[in-house]
């Protein structure tokens, strides 16, 4: 047996002792704060004496975070019968600040390493083949070992530019805000989730870049370039880093303002993007017998995020609403368009300052010249019905997913989320119930 599968078979145990650590950690006293399992240190391990602040004052910040998501499918669904999967992740990270260690003038440098395990309950009990998104979003991009980051950012000009280039991922850099949600059509780089098989979200990794320009304070544009080729893809090749195999490019652009509202400061995060691949892909619509026309893919997407009301006792604290849309090509994108809402609260009881609540609602429509190209499909290979082996079951219409959570700030090294979601319409397709899913997520900082 691998190393990597015994310690997600007993991941369920190491978080389970995490909890008990955090529920000891209450009872510590603050001058306990940077001791192991402590509750207000932000490492469960600690400060090692010291010795991780020292280092990250110095400009070396260690990283090392433990992320699980599990659930279970009470209700309806393709397969009705109660089961329950567990995915996870792990992320061994260091940042390097370059001006601090070597003198480079405004120079970071950031490598991350992640291995992600178990299994996805959307794949098999949720839908047929599939669901459009996922209920556990940590799933995916092939459960494997992968060198996620290894970037050097530089600012340049006082701040005007700011450049990043090495082995990075889109969603970090366009398309970005923070979510706790579990289901994945509510985080951020949204269109990447509905063209993932040209704008690659973490955990996958590519050559390229982005350039910054800071027009304000408050306002940047940005653009970016990323090579593509199939081994940033696969499983087994998440270290794997020629270009000779190279199929075309991913060039995003992005308008990003951050403003501030009115005496309470409330903040917003408004980005307006876009995105061409130079990839010649199939156009569904063109679906003939095996053979159809290509053509490049493009899209665009909105995302507006703002606080609405500012909780007295934190400037954090309140209530925060986000609104996602993404448009793609009706030639070559099997998803043409998303939009979804979310809101967020943030420290409702005084008691729990730290906790917050989420509810959320998503819809995912499947262009209809895909939908078309499976019927095609089923004609040609003569499967008219599902009791037909080479039937394609057809996708087409929408998915909705919707989900709640809680969010509760166990400790500052230790967050849980119990949720309940929603799906109508699993996977675009008839004849599977609507299902009710039951999951806990939580976050892990060592």
């Amino acid at each position: 047996m691998k190393i990597k599968n015994k310690f997600f078979l007993n991941a369920p145990s190491i978080f389970a002792l995490s909890l008990v650590a955090a529920s000891c950690a209450a009872a510590l006293p603050a001058a306990q704060a940077a001791a192991p399992f402590s509750y207000d240190s932000p490492w469960m391990l600690g400060d090692w004496g010291g010795t991780r602040s020292q280092l990250k004052e110095d400009g070396v910040d260690f990283q090392l975070n433990y992320t699980m998501e599990t659930a279970s499918n009470l209700a309806g669904g393709y397969n009705s019968s109660t089961t329950m999967r567990y995915a996870d992740q792990l992320a061994f990270g260091i940042d390097l600040d370059l001006e601090k260690l070597l003198g480079w003038d405004n120079t970071e440098f950031q490598m991350t390493i992640t291995d992600r395990n178990g299994r996805n309950l959307s794949d098999d009990a949720v839908s047929r083949n599939g669901m459009l998104s996922s209920v556990q979003e940590v799933y995916g991009r092939g459960q494997t070992w992968r060198l996620t980051q290894f970037w050097v950012r530089k600012h340049l000009f006082d701040n005007l530019v700011d450049i990043k280039a090495g082995r990075v991922t889109v969603g970090e850099d366009f398309d970005t805000i923070d979510s706790k949600f579990q289901n994945l059509a509510f985080g951020g780089g949204q269109a990447g989730n509905w063209r993932g098989d040209h704008w690659y979200n973490w955990p996958i990794s590519q050559w390229g870049g982005r350039v910054a320009i800071n027009v304000t304070p408050e306002v940047f544009f940005q653009v970016g370039f990323y090579n593509q080729t199939p081994y940033n893809y696969d499983r087994g090749d998440g270290f794997r880093f020629e270009v000779s195999q190279t199929v075309g490019n991913l060039v995003p652009a992005e308008l990003v303002w951050h403003p501030t509202f009115g005496p309470d400061n409330l903040k917003g995060n408004y980005r307006l993007g876009g995105y061409y691949s130079s990839v010649q892909d199939e156009v569904y619509g063109s679906w003939r017998n095996g053979n159809s026309d290509t053509a490049h893919a493009y899209g665009g997407y909105l995302l507006a995020q703002q606080q609405l009301y500012a909780q007295p006792g934190g400037s954090n604290r309140g209530l925060t609403l986000t609104a996602q849309a993404v448009m793609n090509d009706h030639k070559t994108a099997k998803i043409d368009n998303y939009q979804s809402l979310t809101l967020v609260w943030k420290g409702l009881a005084d008691a729990r300052p730290e906790d917050e609540i989420g509810v959320g609602a998503s819809r995912i429509h499947v262009n209809s010249s895909y939908s078309t190209m499976q019927r095609r499909e089923n004609n040609a290979n003569g499967a008219y019905y599902e009791s037909n082996p080479v039937w394609i079951p057809i996708q087409h219409g929408s998915e909705y997913d919707y989900e709640v959570y809680y969010n509760i700030h166990a400790t500052n090294w230790l967050q849980v989320r119990p949720n309940l979601q929603y799906v109508v319409a699993p996977g675009a397709e008839s004849g599977v119930k609507n299902a009710l899913v039951g999951g806990i997520s939580a976050n892990l900082s060592f």
